[in-house]
């Protein structure tokens, strides 16, 4: 039994073989909506992972168990003059917020500026230059590529030294020279001391850490007050991810306290974390893959038809040849296998194609956006390229196996 279907399989893939490279062009446009089917969704799916592995790098960066005490909320429903209208959050709340909270493991204020940022003839625009204490390390994930954070002695003397990320050492040291060179941040010089490892730069807000600076809080105050985003924010780090929410209840008592709040007044402050980033980058990404989904099976569905189609014409072109292989003792599961096949390996080498444009497309793609080819988008591809060439030929195929073979010797 088993040599017999096998035996049936071979010969069916070759006259499957044998009729595609008889009519290559008629072979050719029926593959070209698997073609752009395959090449949309391995391009989207490998797209979308790539962006998903560096939000998720960079969003690490933040920590799991670190609040944000801010002015401003990420993602609110709260109305935008109402959150203008807030009172700063100021160096003086910190020390009385590091003070009175007991819950955090650490604490720290950072101070955000825009600046250009200069090497000699090379220089970025506006970067994010945060200003913070030595504790700030504790209230994050960074490692470090070459280097080290600035002390406490270089943060509570406000001395001219700067943490660079990945990415403006890159541009401003494309030779990997960066340390203890001079950088200028809006004019003012500072004495480079380290360098982050990359941390990934797909990452939503003002926390893309390869593309910042960090400084000591001191020197933000000294030359840039006037030109700063205009509040203190406190990063809180709680002990470990299961007192998160503890810390937090206790962190917005602790500034309900220093702000003077009375028990019917609303906060005029907002607590972050990163699941509102993650929630905001769930969204975005949900709507890019509905979107991908729609044209991929926008672009199957035709090619399915196409591929069914063209299956009826040869069929009909083919059928004294049905009739022929019937009369010397063809089966129907033999006629409907062959047809199959041949549909299936329309769309497998359709599938094929697609896949290499994909490859293609995405090393092209990813000197704009992170991309990332996974063995799973290969067996995707053949996947998809199988169930659609089964599904275009199924009918063509029946319908070719349940011709009466003295008709289809008689059909010119």
């Amino acid at each position: 039994m088993n040599k017999h279907f096998f035996f049936e399989f071979k010969e069916g893939f070759i006259i499957a073989i044998t009729a595609i490279f008889s009519n290559k062009i008629r072979s050719i446009l029926t593959m070209l909506g698997i073609v752009i089917g395959i090449t949309s969704v391995v391009t989207m799916s490998t797209a979308i992972r790539g962006i998903d592995n560096s939000f998720q790098e960079g969003i690490s960066s933040l920590g799991t168990d670190v609040l944000y005490i801010d002015k401003w909320a990420w993602f609110s429903n709260v109305e935008w003059w109402k959150m203008r209208n807030r009172k700063s959050i100021t160096m003086e709340d910190y020390d009385k917020f590091r003070s009175m909270a007991q819950l955090p493991l650490a604490s720290a204020p950072v101070a955000n500026t825009g600046q250009r940022v200069k090497h000699k003839e090379k220089y970025i625009d506006r970067v994010i230059i945060n200003g913070s204490t030595a504790d700030y390390l504790k209230t994050t994930n960074f490692t470090f590529s070459m280097g080290r954070f600035y002390s406490e002695i270089e943060s509570k003397s406000s001395r001219y030294v700067a943490v660079i990320g990945s990415e403006v050492a890159k541009n401003l040291f494309p030779l990997g020279d960066a340390l203890d060179k001079e950088i200028k941040v809006g004019g003012v010089a500072f004495r480079v001391i380290g360098v982050l490892e990359e941390q990934g730069s797909i990452i939503l807000g003002n926390f893309n850490p390869d593309n910042q600076v960090f400084v000591p809080i001191g020197t933000i105050f000294k030359h840039f007050m006037g030109q700063s985003f205009g509040s203190v924010t406190i990063n809180v780090r709680a002990v470990s991810p299961a007192l998160v929410e503890e810390t937090k209840v206790e962190a917005q008592s602790v500034m309900r306290k220093i702000r003077g709040l009375g028990y019917q007044e609303p906060d005029d402050f907002s607590i972050n974390q990163q699941e509102g980033l993650m929630e905001q980058y769930n969204q975005v990404v949900g709507v890019i893959q509905i979107a991908g989904i729609f044209i991929t099976s926008l672009s199957l569905f035709v090619g399915a038809i196409g591929i069914m189609n063209i299956m009826f014409v040869s069929v009909r072109e083919r059928t004294r040849e049905i009739g022929v292989r019937k009369a010397i003792g063809a089966t129907r599961k033999t006629i409907l296998l062959q047809f199959l096949l041949e549909s299936s390996t329309i769309c497998l080498i359709g599938g094929f194609i697609g896949l290499l444009f994909a490859v293609i497309l995405s090393q092209v793609i990813d000197r704009f956006l992170p991309t990332s080819v996974q063995y799973d988008a290969v067996f995707l591809a053949i996947g998809i390229s199988l169930i659609t060439g089964i599904v275009a030929g199924l009918a063509p195929a029946y319908t070719a196996a349940k011709l009466d073979p003295v008709e289809a010797l008689r059909y010119e």
